[in-house]
């Protein structure tokens, strides 16, 4: 087990590796931009690749026992979105003017940033990481989950071999070699901004550190089919964001609330994509290897196959079936099926009349997820906008699967990234992608124009003196 409170030798290293990175730091201060855009293509490639990108994703699920070998590998697309944004994208000098209002913007780097890898992430998280931080002309220091921590570290080892080769320090990317909690909290009480991706133990600590941090809330992300929705369509979606490396994203599809006319077509659907239909005595002995007995998600059924999962409950399922279907009622904390999952498992709830779909969006919202993601199949703009108004979520995504979409995609305008705000519903500072702009400070430069004050009759309306007080 390892140990609760960090040594002297272990603050003695956090403190050389943050001197070494203000060293480095204070080296690329005058890059221009050609030059750090010309990195941000030399890192993707380095590790994005589909040759390397492939083998780190691999070595990631060798090492952690967590995710699928044959969809991790995709999220190497992740990383073409990323540069594609960040390439399109000033991240020095003036990067915004709005005449009318006399304000220039001016981007500067944020400084030394501790950056919290998250376990089902290995690979993908340090290469996104680290083009927003070059881009900015910032440094990072990588703090490994131990179940992945020698993925993280070939990882960066890589990304430094390609600095090293154009010519720049180095120690602009770090990596912790020895992992723990109190070297993670040491690390980002010493840095200037934490981003911190992982769960919410990991995003508590980088929001205790004493410094800014950029932290994501859990996911339980909620589809809603209505009438309008073809059934065929949407369960291919639901299969391709749900089985995807073994649903560990928190962006995965959760929960599916569909109308009563078209639940018999939609459940058919989703078995002919490779859904298994669980049943009431198997749900019984699923909910009891996947929660404790206090509702806690248990650590054996994260991220593992289907048939594993079916396996450790004490059944079995058809080859070829990707993910569980859990027919479920009851929505509150004594149905952990509505909450987040994190695995290949989807509870499936049936509903009759529009506001009460609404109100188990509401319900399940309630149990967990606040903040994150709701996804809708339907071709009915009214039961979007009114979904739109009341989820307490920060991004809906219409007609698409869920766990590709709600990070960015080529087919649609949310920014690219592998990090995700869920606001103040999710006891995040931002409820945006985090993206560059999230990895720069902003100087507003304001200069005098013409004055711009309506009259007080204007401004107070009705009020205007009226009676004082």
């Amino acid at each position: 087990m390892a140990p609760k409170v960090i040594t002297e030798e272990q603050k003695e290293q956090i403190a050389e590796m943050v001197a070494r990175a203000k060293v480095a730091l204070d080296a690329i201060k005058d890059y221009d931009q050609p030059k750090v855009d010309r990195l941000c293509q030399a890192l993707g490639w380095a590790v994005a690749n589909e040759t390397t990108f492939t083998r780190l994703s691999n070595k990631s699920i060798d090492e952690s026992g967590l995710g699928d070998r044959e969809t991790r590998p995709g999220k190497r697309t992740k990383v073409v979105g990323v540069l594609r944004d960040v390439l399109r994208q000033k991240s020095m000098g003036i990067i915004e003017e709005i005449p009318e209002k006399g304000i220039v913007k001016y981007a500067k780097p944020v400084g030394v940033i501790a950056a919290l890898v998250p376990v089902t992430n290995a690979a993908l998280t340090e290469i996104v990481t680290g083009i927003f931080t070059i881009k900015a002309k910032n440094v990072a220091i990588f703090a490994p989950h131990p179940a992945a921590k020698n993925t993280t570290i070939e990882t960066v080892n890589i990304m430094r071999e390609v600095l090293k080769r154009e010519g720049v320090p180095e120690d602009v990317f770090q990596v912790i070699e020895k992992p723990s909690i109190p070297v993670a909290n040491e690390l980002m009480a010493s840095c200037d901004l934490t981003v911190a991706t992982g769960g919410p133990a990991m995003v508590k600590a980088a929001y205790s550190s004493g410094k800014p941090a950029y932290g994501v809330g859990a996911g339980n992300a909620t589809m809603v089919f209505d009438e309008t929705t073809i059934a065929e369509e949407a369960a291919r979606n639901t299969r391709i964001s749900k089985a995807h490396d073994n649903g560990s994203g928190c962006s995965s599809d959760g929960n599916l609330v569909v109308e009563a006319t078209v639940y018999d077509r939609v459940l058919q659907c989703l078995q002919d994509e490779g859904g298994y239909l669980v049943s009431p005595e198997e749900k019984i002995k699923l909910q009891a290897i996947m929660w404790d007995d206090e509702r806690h998600r248990t650590a054996p059924t994260i991220a593992r196959a289907a048939s594993v999962i079916a396996e450790l409950a004490g059944f079995s399922i058809p080859e070829g079936k990707r993910f569980l279907i859990v027919p479920e009622t009851g929505i509150g904390k004594d149905y952990p099926f509505c909450s987040e999952k994190l695995s290949p498992v989807l509870a499936i709830f049936k509903y009759d009349g529009w506001d009460n779909a609404l109100r188990m969006v509401t319900d399940i919202y309630k149990v967990g997820g606040r903040g994150h993601s709701v996804g809708i199949y339907s071709f009915n703009d009214e039961h979007i906008d009114e979904l739109a108004r009341m989820a307490p979520v920060s991004r809906i995504t219409v007609r698409q699967p869920q766990s590709r979409a709600n990070s960015g995609s080529f087919n649609n305008g949310l920014a690219m990234t592998s990090s995700m705000g869920c606001g103040i519903w999710g006891g995040n500072i931002t409820n945006e992608n985090v993206v560059l702009k999230h990895y720069m400070q902003t100087t507003w430069v304001s200069r005098p124009i013409a004055e711009d004050r309506p009259p007080d009759e204007e401004i107070f309306g009705e009020f205007y003196n009226s009676k004082t007080y």
